[in-house]
């Protein structure tokens, strides 16, 4: 049978905020080793027997950020489809999505084998292992469930329980009590979200517990919009049909509903890095029980997890707290309400802070830019752009713009003139003037942008012509 992975990435960024944002969620959170949590999804799926194509499911606006992470990556003869959700609608849509995708493109006999893209697997030997039992009984037309054993009481999981390998019951998150009797149980399992499928398994269980939100994916697909990048087909599902799709989980959509569930338990060195406590317990403890990420200073501290940006972060006679210190944004938690972080995320969205969505440095098609300094009616911006690469021709309302080749050199269209900068020349940018920046080079550029006017929002931005289809 062909095997096709299936990745979900997406997220909003509530529980790793301030590191983890709405336009870089926790699947682009890089490790020690360097490579984020999306690049190891994609080599775990890599590792799978008999792999036709890997397919990406993510939210339309994180396309460009995906394909970079990709770009690093050696995918070999596989391919690397994406699916593109126009908005997010949770995992019983985006999974109902893809399965019509591959049951389209493999046939229904195919395997699909859900992997979400913000997990730690540390054990990859275990993985293959547990992963090819699930395989086993995916073809007998079973959906299949990996179910971790647990390490812990943990409080923030929801929970499987099992007899043998037949599911019994999915189970909410519990009470400390009742983790630690399921703890003892030996027959109760963290529900790690991963799955595995024939197509037509899933299909029949969709159209039997949840047949709107299949209907409402299949229309979505059959309008969707197709292209391609790399070395796979890049579909955008439809927006208004995806939208009338119910956002629901596929636990209470259709898993908690369906007969004969089985579970594969197992230990993977896995975690779904879900809060801060989460991501301390990858840092090794020093005598005082404090994890360090960085550089730090401490006298009389004790339990603290900090995370540096490039500053000494220090401490005197603290007790058990989180410290995360970012260009833009210094969370101080508790470390018994860490779990917290995501109301205080979701209090800066209502309030419409920026620094819920962006950082400092933002990643785009053609490179990226860093806010430098910023304060009323100006902004100061570093913006790199790779080599070969430009930005859309496009036009501003509310601010003007001054350009100053810092490395490189540049190809400016400035109103009806084509213009080409060195190092220390520059340009004046009125608002209201159609422009673009391109660096028709080999080697990277890099200007300093001076915006001045009274209002400097990102969504102050006319698209008329762009390579990346944004106009």
């Amino acid at each position: 049978m062909t095997l096709v992975p299936i990745i979900i990435s997406g997220g909003s960024g509530a529980r790793l905020w301030p590191v983890s944002r709405k336009a870089r969620p926790k699947p682009f959170l890089r490790l020690a080793d360097g490579r984020s949590l999306l690049q190891h999804a994609f080599l775990r799926a890599k590792s799978l027997p008999e792999v036709s194509d890997i397919l990406t499911v993510t939210n339309r606006a994180l396309l460009f950020d995906t394909l970079n992470e990709y770009k690093d990556l050696d995918a070999g003869d596989v391919g690397t489809p994406i699916l593109l959700e126009p908005l997010a609608r949770d995992t019983a849509p985006a999974i109902a999505a893809a399965t019509l995708h591959v049951a389209a493109t493999h046939g229904e006999d195919a395997l699909l084998f859900l992997l979400p893209a913000d997990h730690i697997v540390d054990d990859l030997p275990a993985f293959r292992a547990a992963a090819a039992r699930a395989m086993e009984l995916a073809r007998e037309g079973r959906i299949v469930t990996l179910g971790i054993r647990p390490a812990y009481p943990e409080t923030g999981y929801g929970y499987i329980e099992a007899r043998g390998e037949d599911v019994l019951a999915f189970v909410e998150k519990p009470d400390l009590q009742k983790a630690n009797e399921y703890l003892r149980s030996g027959n109760t399992y963290w529900n790690a979200g991963m799955l595995c499928f024939r197509a037509g398994a899933m299909l029949a269980q969709l159209a039997a517990h949840c047949p709107e939100i299949l209907a409402r994916c299949r229309e979505s697909l059959e309008r969707a919009a197709t292209g391609r990048s790399g070395s796979g087909a890049v579909t955008t599902l439809d927006e208004a049909a995806f939208a009338r799709a119910e956002a629901i989980s596929i636990d209470y959509a259709l898993l908690e509903k369906a007969s004969g569930v089985a579970v594969v338990a197992c230990d993977i060195g896995w975690s779904d890095v879900g809060s801060w406590a989460a991501i301390a317990r990858l840092t090794e403890a020093d005598a005082a029980g404090n994890r360090v990420a960085g550089e730090a200073a401490f006298v009389d501290c004790r339990d603290l997890y900090v995370q540096g940006s490039g500053r000494l972060v220090a401490g005197v006679g603290l007790r058990d707290l989180v410290i995360v210190d970012t260009p833009d944004a210094l969370p101080v938690a508790a470390g018994d309400r860490l779990q917290e972080v995501k109301a205080l995320f979701e209090q800066l969205r209502a309030q419409g802070h920026e620094t819920h969505e962006l950082h400092r440095t933002v990643n785009r098609p053609w490179g990226s830019y860093t806010v430098l300094e910023e304060g009323e009616k100006f902004k100061i911006k570093r913006i790199v752009v790779d080599p070969g690469a430009a930005l859309s021709l496009q036009m501003h309302h509310h601010r003007s713009e001054h350009w100053v080749v810092v490395e490189g050199r540049a190809r400016v269209v400035n109103g009806s003139r084509e213009i080409e900068l060195e190092t220390n020349q520059s340009t004046y940018i009125e608002k209201g003037r159609k422009h673009r920046l391109e660096n028709p080079t080999a080697a990277p550029l890099t200007i300093i942008e001076v915006q001045s006017g009274d209002y400097l929002g990102e969504d102050d931005i006319v698209r008329f012509d762009d390579v990346y289809g944004r106009s």
